[in-house]
């Protein structure tokens, strides 16, 4: 007896001290493959897709577990990655795993056709008996390979499914009476949508719950987190998901915000013109995801992609990487990283050289220089307290329930490529303010309003899930903040059955609801009023008049200005045509189009272009309009008579300084060239590759005292050593 105590004392101890190590993942990718020298990217970490693989991946199939140790052989920390609503699940369908068909458990619309991702991979309806199957086939197994981290990633509900005998089911548990149509009515809309948005609540929660509970049977701390797309994605291509509500869950460790070129470049309105805005799309995007978890403290990774999953040409995915990679460096609060999903697509997949030409070939040599140098740079990003230049303080506020307005559209009430959202954010983040998002479900935190002086909402394209959320609005206001309203208040989805209309509450809009918290009366009229310390201005325009018109921005430009300015009395709103941050030794810059002026921006010093695959070094550099740009400032690195490598399209392993000579192993996939930029007390009279003598005098830059180094690279390591003359 005395020795199980003793057993299971040291266990408990384990733990504890396990969950008391930092964890030391930074950056990490995913990849249905097993280890292979063209895909070593050497990040902390490899998220090994699927028990069996991913649904696209046509390649032979290798065991979980051979996938799990080619890596591990090679360093990486190993993780698990899965969908939870589609995957290589085909044994659960056809009734493999219990003896039972479920494919009527597929999501289906209104014409009865199932929603598929791949072959014999519908987009799932998570019943209780698939969550069972979950568990069993593949969360045990990955635990018992010897996983502590599992991601699962897309809780999606498409909103134009819900037509399913396996989501009527669900109906009737949930609501208690029989299923309706939610093409039927906005009501039906609304309950349908909430629906889905609860099921994946519960998938992940009872899900994540069982891995946390049988990982402890193991002696393992298991992590569990959600990779997905934001609320801005979501919402615009009418998808359902839980989001924001996930991050009170205590099963949930965190979240990979799954933003890239593909979910940013859906068409927005702006000065009455749609079209792509990429980087600005993404600067909401990876907000909306930031603003998620901020309060609860949770751990965000985001993520990049130099493609994406459209075939495209390398001209449209480097342009385009470039603008997302620059908007999330942009949060100086997050540096933690997905370098990229996929590797064995971008480094081994064909496509299109350019857009006018229908030649393929794998990715340019300069392109997998300049995106190694990228991720490279992501290993050292810090953590800052700098903030992007502009005026600071006016957010949004968004809601989960952002989704279940889109589809489809009743009483001919039209809320074209979510305009309701960007009316209120693209107005200002083009004139080069800064705008941040709140979402509603954090307001129970207090620092979820902590930094905001302007607080912009709509109830034209969300509504509130509980009263609470009021109260927390007209408390922050009471205490000086000050809050503009925007919205007629005569969307369909107004007067649906919810809490403001039902259990002795008769508001005819939930806006009242809100408005009474600050003693104005119901259905005011447009004007200013006044609450305790705090402002309140309701506009009488839904958000999306302000960009669906050219120069339809003018109203609400003017009263921002004005509260923000004398109001809040947080300064003069500055507009501009550019965002500039300071990360330690990196400078990030990024200059609008369609903004205040067509001004370039020109910043100074000793700066590496991270974003030229030669890194060429520029005493001044200017940006155009429309474009990003990331350099290494070498004025701010510190101990410039340390020998180190500033910039690399390699891993830097096995350093080495002495008094006349540096050395280290450079590991990076093999088919790609390695350029970087060594910073040295004086110039080298030996560069030793692999013990072969490559010495250039050409390769010296006295100014900056670096050395540009060029070789073929190789994921078994390239052995390098600098020699100078000691001073």
């Amino acid at each position: 007896m005395k020795r199980n105590l003793l057993i299971l004392y040291l266990l408990s101890l384990a733990i504890s001290l396990q969950a008391q190590t930092k964890d030391p993942v930074k950056t990490t990718l995913q990849t249905s493959r097993e280890w292979r020298p063209t895909i070593d990217t050497r990040a902390d970490a490899v998220m090994v897709y699927g028990v069996g693989g991913n649904p696209s991946d046509k390649s032979k199939r290798i065991p979980f577990e051979e996938r799990v140790k080619s890596w591990r052989e090679k360093g990486y920390v190993t993780h698990f990655m899965t969908g939870i609503a589609w995957g290589e699940y085909q044994d659960y369908f056809t009734g493999k795993w219990d003896g039972k068909s479920h494919l009527d458990e597929g999501q289906v619309q209104q014409n009865g056709d199932t929603i598929w991702h791949g072959r014999m991979v519908p987009y799932i309806v998570p019943s209780q008996n698939f969550l069972e199957y979950i568990k069993e086939k593949h969360v045990k197994r990955v635990i018992d390979a010897g996983i502590d981290a599992i991601f699962m990633e897309e809780p999606e509900f498409w909103a134009r499914a819900g037509y399913s005998d396996a989501f009527k089911r669900e109906w009737k548990n949930f609501y208690g009476r029989e299923w309706q149509a939610q093409h039927e009515s906005p009501e039906a809309t609304y309950l349908a949508n909430k629906l889905k948005y609860q099921l994946y609540y519960r998938a992940l929660d009872e899900v994540f719950t069982y891995a946390k509970e049988y990982g402890k049977t193991k002696g393992m701390e298991v992590k569990c987190y959600v990779p997905t797309h934001s609320l801005v994605n979501y919402s615009q291509w009418m998808i359902v998901s839980p989001e924001a509500s996930l991050a009170s869950l205590p099963c949930v460790d965190g979240y990979i915000a799954q933003v890239w070129t593909g979910t940013s470049r859906e068409p927005n309105y702006f000065d009455g013109r749609r079209k792509e805005r990429v980087f600005e799309t993404a600067f909401l995007e990876y907000g909306s995801m930031e603003s998620m978890t901020a309060p609860t403290g949770r751990k965000m990774f985001f993520l990049t992609d130099p493609i994406e999953d459209w075939p495209r040409d390398w001209v449209d995915y480097k342009k385009n990487y470039q603008a997302t990679f620059t908007a999330q460096l942009l949060y100086p609060k997050i540096a933690d990283y997905e370098i990229m999903p996929w590797p064995e697509r971008i480094y081994e997949g064909l496509y299109r050289t350019s857009p006018d030409s229908d030649k393929k070939e794998r990715i340019p040599r300069h392109y997998s220089t300049q995106m190694q140098v990228m991720i490279n740079a992501l290993n050292t990003m810090p953590l800052s307290d700098n903030q992007v230049t502009g005026s600071g303080g006016i957010c949004i506020l968004m809601a989960n329930s952002l989704m279940f307005q889109r589809f489809p559209n009743h009483a001919g009430y039209e809320d074209p490529q979510l305009s309701n959202f960007y009316g209120l954010a693209l107005p200002l983040l083009k004139r080069g303010v800064p705008v941040k998002t709140v979402h509603i479900e954090n307001l129970g935190y207090k620092e979820a309003l902590a930094t905001a002086k302007v607080l912009l909402m709509s109830y034209s394209n969300m509504k509130p899930l509980a009263p609470e959320a009021h109260k927390h609005i007209a408390q922050w206001v009471k205490s000086g903040g000050t809050l503009i309203y925007c919205g007629r208040d005569k969307d369909p989805f107004q007067t649906v059955r919810e809490w403001w209309n039902t259990g002795g509450k008769s508001y005819a809009v939930p806006s009242d609801h809100l408005f009474e918290q600050m003693n104005i009366s119901t259905l005011s009229e447009e004007g200013e009023y006044a609450y305790g310390k705090g402002t309140v201005q309701i506009l009488r325009a839904d958000p999306k008049e302000f960009v669906l018109k050219s120069n339809g921005d003018q109203p609400l430009i003017d009263v921002v200005k004005r509260m923000y300015e004398q109001k809040a009395k947080a300064g003069t709103l500055i507009f501009k045509n550019n965002f500039y941050l300071q990360r330690g030794v990196y400078d990030l810059v990024a200059v609008l189009d369609e903004s205040v002026n067509k001004d370039t921006y020109l910043i100074k010093g000793n700066l590496i272009d991270l974003f030229d695959p030669a890194l060429p070094v520029y005493q001044s550099k200017s940006i155009q309009p429309g474009e990003q740009a990331l350099f290494l400032n070498i004025d701010r690195v510190k101990d410039k008579r340390k020998p180190q490598t500033l910039a690399s399209a390699c891993r830097i392993y096995e350093e080495k300084i002495s008094k006349n000579a540096y050395s280290f192993v450079a590991k990076s996939p093999v088919n790609t060239t390695n350029i970087s930029r060594i910073l040295l007390p004086a110039p080298p009279v030996s560069i030793l590759i692999d013990g072969v003598e490559k010495l250039s005098a050409e390769a010296w830059d006295k100014q900056t005292k670096t050395y540009l180094l060029e070789f073929e690279n190789s994921p078994e390591g390239v052995s390098v050593e600098f020699k100078w003359i000691a001073q």
